[in-house]
């Protein structure tokens, strides 16, 4: 695949050193290593291999990837992998798409409390989706969901919100038959997000109570308990929005889906448009308009640009796709194993459970001169640079392994 013409990994070498020293001391620790491992990504301070053509004696240079998970170039490969893993817990059933979304004012007091905001939206959305569909005057089962945070808007503004793909129906309460949801239809949104909210302004409170919470600048005055309720009352009358998609047209279009919304970053290199000194040039989507009005074009300052971007760096150790219910990982080949039994009417004969065999090393690009294949012929390490080519007339060896 072409280098796209401008990267966040060229924004971050031509402007984070002037970015670093202006704001020395109110950067973490993981937003430099951010910056650091996407500044080197696929450079020689990674280090790389050689290829070679034996057909034809052509050589090209790899460079390792930082294999960050915030990268815009290290993420294809890691969502190959992961949907490739769920593909076997797919269901022959619609899938629905549903978004839990937290009011600005929420926004901006997880600004300073990521870990503990984030991880509130995530268990309060859940808990949420499973409380409801196990109400028998709604769904009245057991559902699976997989769930994915985003932490940004369009144009690199802080908006946390929850994707969820969720199986349309689930198991009965008592374990012993399907039950289809409605063919457009999962569960009421309005009763969702009036759920949500009570269950998330309650635990919000608790953490406060808890001394969990904490703020700092424009926010210090938060610290106070009535300033802080004061901050949170009007939420309480304000509507939450959920908001649910009809189901997908089968397993491959919710592939599709996974594989655009997994592992995505803030902003991909392929909405960059322009850089120079005075600022950053990218595509965004206004979701306030409609048509072809949505697609707009922001230029930000070189430290705003950089600024709103490590905005969205996660805390350390923060999963961002989780699974529940159904799929909640100690049970789910169970779960998807008595869905299918059930889903087909008959039981099914498991197989012997075999080891998983090992994964295929996919094969290299091929030769852009003759079409042959490439074999690494060196391997460097990092900060060092591969060797001088070798004669061209000379068959090209494999190194040993």
């Amino acid at each position: 695949m072409a280098r796209p013409p401008l990267e966040v990994a060229d924004i971050f070498r031509r402007h984070g050193a002037a970015y670093r020293a202006q704001h020395a001391g109110h950067i973490s620790l993981s937003q430099l290593k951010v910056m650091s491992a996407i500044e080197t990504c696929r450079t020689a301070a990674l280090g790389g291999h050689v290829e070679g053509c034996p057909a034809c004696g052509h050589r090209r240079i790899a460079y390792n990837s930082c294999r960050n998970r915030h990268c815009p170039k290290c993420q294809g490969a890691a969502a190959r992998d992961w949907l490739a893993a769920r593909e076997a817990d797919l269901l022959p059933v619609g899938y629905f798409h549903v978004v839990f979304t937290v009011p600005a004012e929420i926004a901006g007091l997880a600004l300073h409390n990521k870990a503990e905001l984030y991880e509130l939206l995530f268990h309060t959305a859940a808990q949420t989706m499973l409380t409801i569909a196990a109400d028998p005057r709604h769904l009245g089962a057991r559902i699976g969901i997989t769930a994915v945070l985003h932490s940004w808007g369009s144009a690199l503004t802080h908006h946390p919100h929850i994707h969820m793909v969720v199986p349309g129906g689930g198991i009965s309460l008592d374990g012993q038959r399907w039950v289809a949801s409605r063919s457009a239809f999962l569960l009421p949104v309005r009763v969702l997000g009036k759920l949500f909210r009570r269950l998330f302004l309650t635990r919000l409170l608790a953490l406060f109570d808890a001394g969990r919470l904490q703020f700092f600048g424009e926010q210090a005055g938060l610290n106070e308990r009535r300033a802080f309720l004061r901050r949170i009352a009007p939420l309480h009358k304000q509507r939450w929005v959920v908001y649910a998609k009809p189901p997908f047209s089968g397993p491959e279009a919710v592939l599709a889906y996974l594989s655009r919304y997994t592992h995505r970053v803030a902003i991909s290199n392929r909405r960059l448009i322009a850089m120079d000194e005075t600022g950053i040039t990218f595509r965004y989507k206004d979701y306030r308009r409609d048509g072809p009005e949505r697609q707009r074009v922001m230029t930000l300052a070189p430290d705003e640009f950089i600024r709103r971007f490590l905005i969205h760096v996660l805390p350390k150790g923060f999963h961002r796709i989780r699974h529940y219910g159904l799929l909640a990982s100690a049970t789910h080949k169970a779960n998807i194993a008595r869905a299918r039994e059930l889903l087909a009417g008959t039981p099914i004969v498991r197989d012997p459970v075999e080891p998983p065999a090992e994964p295929a090393v996919p094969p290299l690009p091929p030769c852009p001169c003759c079409g042959g294949r490439m074999i690494v012929i060196e391997i460097f390490q990092r900060g060092a640079q591969p060797r001088a080519p070798p004669n061209l007339l000379s068959p090209i060896r494999r190194i040993a392994s």
